[in-house]
């Protein structure tokens, strides 16, 4: 799950880190801060295909879209399913373009946002959140 294919379509370098954007369509892009070393490792480069994973755990949700966020990865879409446990619930948004998200939050949380099928909410992450994988 939550697993985005894009191209790499920025890079900027710093001394410790490397800020990835990653075009996922037209619509989408996703921003990553890989290690300098991971970067090398995985032979980063504009043009290079890789995946964009996100741990469900890591998902933030909000509903309120004037709401500002340090996040800078937001992914806006309408609530497809909950699957309620006895302390979390996994929310599954449908992005559109047969595109989805799934977080895990507390049952409190699905409470007081007011999330239910069908309502908007944004999935949001940190860029320290997204993990990169080569395409090769």
């Amino acid at each position: 799950r939550n697993q985005f294919v894009g191209t790499v379509s920025g890079l900027r370098e710093g001394l410790v880190d490397f800020e990835v954007l990653v075009r996922i369509d037209e619509h989408l892009e996703l921003v990553a801060v890989v290690t300098r070393e991971s970067a090398e490792q995985l032979g980063l480069a504009i043009g290079s295909e890789v995946i964009a994973l996100v741990k469900a755990s890591s998902l933030l949700l909000i509903v309120d879209e004037a709401m500002r966020i340090s996040a800078r990865n937001r992914l806006w879409g309408e609530v497809q399913r909950i699957v309620e446990g006895p302390v979390n619930a996994e929310v599954t948004l449908d992005l559109g373009r047969g595109r989805s998200a799934v977080a895990v939050v507390t049952r409190d949380s699905v409470e007081s946002l007011g999330l239910a099928v069908g309502v908007r909410a944004c999935a949001a992450f940190k860029v320290s959140s997204v993990i990169l994988a080569m395409i090769d």
